[in-house]
């Protein structure tokens, strides 16, 4: 497994500013055999976190260890994992070829049948610089060294950016099909949330360097529930009294909606044990749904400050 164990990450002494650490005391654990996703808004330290797991550079503070063993400055370690960065520019300058030949040195189980098998599908040719390459090419490209590397864990940063839907569809079905004939575990970054929820097993959420939660999918979806009241004529009708009756009952909401005499209402908790403390109330109607991914990401960044329209420009 890789774990992730309070580890912070500060530039500023680096870069001599007033920024705010990249990471503050994440800790993290990714087990084998599982598609694990990052989310998180822009700059909130998905990419840095990628990074120290790659041990591209240690972290101010924690440890993150691979199987036991610390990553950084460890090649038997870095052997296990293959990095795709979410940048592509210093690929430009060499053929699929060269970067074939300098993987084959890095990684021991590099396979050259599997790398040309993926860049026959994709059609993409090997003896053309990637500087004539599209963003979606080169992304193909990578994605084809780090599957042929056959590490036991693979990190993708922004893996399908560039790809349009039919190619996106058919990458998806390469690395899960290459993930389960070699048991191998993925840690994939995403603005995509649907894209996330449909690939991965587990996920967590990043804000302003700090871990928001993480867990598996299925119990993050059943962890928060939208509750529709209908209230009429009654206290209940005041959105500052209702809020604070919810919260009285143990409920952490999230955000209240009004559309006349509709609640529709955002709380941390199941679907059955919402209802089951609402109808102390006895609000004229009510129902609860199971939030979305995509709906968990905005509500929880929104209670945090953090504008949903800039995520879904």
């Amino acid at each position: 497994m890789i774990e992730i164990k309070n580890v912070s990450m500060d530039f500023s002494e680096s870069t001599r500013s007033l920024t705010q650490p990249s990471l503050k005391k994440v800790s993290l654990t990714i087990p084998e055999g599982c598609i694990y996703g990052f989310l998180g808004s822009n700059g909130a330290g998905k990419s840095t976190l990628m990074r120290l797991m790659s041990g591209i550079y240690p972290p101010t503070e924690g440890i993150i260890t691979i199987d036991g063993e610390s990553v950084y400055d460890n090649p038997a370690a870095k052997e296990k994992i293959f990095f795709v960065n979410d940048e592509t520019t210093q690929f430009t300058g060499y053929t699929p070829d060269d970067l074939r030949l300098f993987y084959k040195g890095a990684y021991p189980e590099f396979s050259d049948s599997e790398f040309e098998s993926i860049m026959k599908a994709v059609e993409l040719p090997l003896d053309k610089k990637l500087a004539t390459f599209s963003k979606g090419m080169k992304r193909q490209t990578v994605i084809a060294l780090g599957l042929a590397a056959n590490t036991k864990y693979l990190l993708f940063d922004e893996a399908f950016d560039g790809l349009d839907p039919a190619m996106r569809r058919m990458i998806k079905n390469i690395i899960t099909d290459h993930l389960i004939d070699h048991s191998a575990s993925l840690v994939v970054s995403s603005h995509n949330l649907g894209e996330i929820g449909e690939l991965c097993d587990s996920a967590m959420l990043i804000h302003k360097g700090e871990l928001v939660f993480s867990d598996d999918l299925d119990s993050l979806r059943g962890g928060f529930t939208k509750l529709q009241l209908v209230v009429r004529n009654t206290e209940l009708a005041d959105d500052s009294v209702l809020r604070e009756k919810l919260s009285s009952l143990g409920l952490e909401v999230l955000d209240v909606a009004s559309m006349g005499s509709i609640r529709q209402i955002i709380v941390k908790a199941g679907e059955q044990e919402a209802l089951d403390k609402v109808s102390s109330l006895t609000p004229d109607a009510a129902e609860a749904v199971r939030l979305t991914l995509e709906e968990i990401f905005i509500y929880e960044l929104e209670a945090r400050g953090y504008g949903s329209a800039d995520f879904l420009k």
